[in-house]
């Protein structure tokens, strides 16, 4: 079966001198069980790791790492290769088999693994310069918004209180007031240094949620 790659390698901006190699990254098992994209698609998401943990790095130098590690995981997800691969229209470039050869709609768990396949065969036949110039071009838009990305004050302080004291927070519902359709939760926090410092919430959760961020900003 033969394919037109032009529009895709316009879309990526890299030239195949191997389409072989193009073929193959986008070629489903079910296709052929032999020359198909699964060893690619192995290799493809390791590229796609480093390239994303490197930027991360260089973007945010100053960040924690677990913040990080929840940029990274929104990053190099399912969802989010799905979405570049619809980006530029990969689903019409894979292979899968068709007994009936009719048009059917491809899964989108192998849509978004074709995307780190072709990665992978950016990666075998222009190296990690090349490839990482796509992936910072295609994964763009989702770096400037993963900034969004955030740890809340109850994972900030339990990160803090292990750090310098080996031990959790300490949280102790005060009173929980109010009509069941309105609730009012009072909840106390403390660390192994500090007094309880008490807050209020809709929910426990919420409450739990200000009592850290009180805690957080007595001790910053």
């Amino acid at each position: 079966m033969k394919i037109n790659y032009q529009t895709l390698e316009k879309r990526i901006n890299v030239k195949f001198k191997n389409i072989e190699s193009l073929t193959q990254s986008l070629t489903h098992k079910s296709f052929d069980a032999n020359k198909n994209n699964e060893k690619i698609e192995f290799l493809g998401d390791r590229v796609l790791g480093l390239v994303i943990a490197k930027k991360l790095l260089e973007t945010y130098p100053e960040e924690r790492e677990g913040v990080l590690d929840k940029k990274f995981a929104s990053l190099v997800n399912k969802k989010t290769c799905l979405e570049i691969a619809k980006n530029i229209n990969l689903e019409k470039y894979i292979l899968t088999f068709n007994s009936n050869n009719k048009k059917v709609k491809i899964e989108d768990k192998i849509i978004s693994d074709r995307c780190e396949a072709l990665l992978g065969a950016i990666y075998l036949e222009k190296g990690i310069s090349i490839v990482e110039k796509v992936i910072l071009d295609l994964w763009k838009n989702h770096i400037k918004k993963s900034v969004i990305t955030q740890v809340d004050a109850k994972t900030k302080l339990q990160e803090l209180t292990l750090k310098n004291f080996k031990k959790l927070p300490i949280y102790k519902l005060i009173s929980n007031t109010g009509p069941r359709h309105k609730p009012l939760f009072k909840v106390g926090v403390k660390l192994p240094i500090t007094k309880y410092f008490i807050a209020s919430g809709k929910s426990k959760k919420d409450a739990e949620q200000n009592a850290a961020i009180d805690c957080l900003k007595s001790i910053k």
